[in-house]
């Protein structure tokens, strides 16, 4: 059984995103900690790109800031060796096809096997163009998550039942980023991922304060939160990690 599904045995899953490098790694590694701390029960760790095109200007901001700093998958790779020092929930990878193509695929995939990386998230690869990707992430048992967002509609089964570690329900359509209101009917697509797929489902985009989360995560398994979190890290910088746990502490209050 995959390692991430343990992300999900205990209740609903609270599952931050940080972008790794805003503003330092040092930071990152912290933040992170912070948030095991106070209940996360899974962290996405974004790897930067200079052309994230699912992302909002909030995470492209952080993006930015990280490769302008020097930022590099292999001091990505280093920091999550640190992190297996003492963090044992699961991690994923939320990154884009032109980071592992540009690192070597198999080279890239192998490395996440090796430091403890359990999934990976890519949001610029088709269903239907997963092919090469699965194929290394089957070889070296790392989850490659799949996205089901609104605009998905007759292919909802046919991903669910070939998707793996857990299933990424995007609430809204658009780029990531904060949203007043959830007005995707989110239960609707639940109800079909069930039909076909025994995966636990979490829903992000857009998710921001605790009354949203607890209701996105009444729907499913558990709520992806990025761009708020990424926020407090673009206010507060190197003291980020004190704020950061303060804001995963609510939410995961919230959910359970």
């Amino acid at each position: 059984m995959s390692n991430i599904h343990s992300a999900f045995e205990k209740g609903k899953a609270f599952i931050p995103f940080l972008t790794c490098g805003d503003p330092d790694l040092e930071t990152t590694a912290a933040c992170v900690r912070a948030c095991v701390k106070n209940g996360a029960t899974l962290i996405e760790l974004g790897i930067p790109f200079s052309d994230p095109t699912a992302e909002g200007p909030v995470i492209q901001g952080a993006s930015l800031r990280a490769l302008r700093g020097g930022v590099t998958t292999d001091k990505i790779f280093d920091l999550v060796r640190e992190l297996r020092r003492d963090v044992t929930i699961p991690l994923v990878f939320m990154t884009y096809a032109n980071v592992i193509f540009s690192y070597g695929a198999e080279k890239f995939i192998s490395t996440c096997q090796r430091i403890g990386i359990d999934g990976l998230i890519l949001p610029d690869i088709p269903y239907e163009e997963k092919g090469e990707f699965s194929a290394l992430c089957e070889k070296y048992g790392v989850d490659l998550i799949s996205m089901i967002a609104p605009t998905s509609e007759n292919r909802v089964a046919m991903i669910a039942r070939e998707a793996r570690g857990f299933i990424y329900l995007v609430s809204s359509l658009g780029v990531t980023g904060v949203r007043q209101e959830i007005t995707t009917d989110v239960g609707a697509i639940v109800r079909v991922i069930r039909e076909n797929s025994r995966l636990p489902v979490a829903v992000g985009f857009g998710i921001s304060t605790p009354e949203q989360a607890h209701k996105m995560a009444a729907l499913s398994d558990g709520a992806i939160v990025g761009s708020a979190i990424v926020r407090l890290i673009e206010s507060y910088k190197q003291d980020a990690p004190r704020y950061v746990g303060e804001y995963v502490h609510s939410m995961t209050e919230t959910l359970n």
